[in-house]
């Protein structure tokens, strides 16, 4: 008596598989196409997610002179670039009690007169 292995069907399209007895799709478009599709209303949103946060880094990014570690800029030059102030990676409150934004390695505190102080974290680490 010999066990005769169960026939496996591809999780996409329903085809028999051939080859290994773990193989779970018939082949290469299937899979991507199988995890395209179960992925892709999470990968939407962090997508989408990401797309600002890359904005907002490229927009403080270009606000920064060459060479320079700070710059000064209107919140309102922020915006009308296209900055989404409610799209950050992570806050630094120093330990005098400011709170700088941060989108990747690049953030802004708000400052008088409707102002913000941006900032470079790789080249301006003594934030204080």
């Amino acid at each position: 008596m010999t066990d005769t292995p169960q026939q496996v069907y591809c999780l996409y399209c329903g085809k028999p598989v051939k080859g290994r007895i773990d193989k779970k799709f018939c082949d290469d478009w299937c899979r991507n196409a199988h995890n395209n599709k179960r992925y892709s209303q999470t990968s939407n949103f962090v997508r989408n997610v990401n797309t600002i946060l890359r904005k907002n880094r490229r927009i403080l990014e270009t606000l920064i002179p060459n060479g320079k570690e700070v710059a000064k800029a209107p919140k309102k030059k922020l915006a009308q670039k296209g900055f989404n102030f409610q799209f950050i990676t992570h806050t630094y409150t120093t330990k005098k009690g400011l709170t700088y934004f941060f989108c990747y390695e690049y953030g802004y505190l708000s400052i008088e007169h409707d102002y913000c102080l941006l900032v470079s974290r790789d080249k301006y680490d003594d934030i204080s």
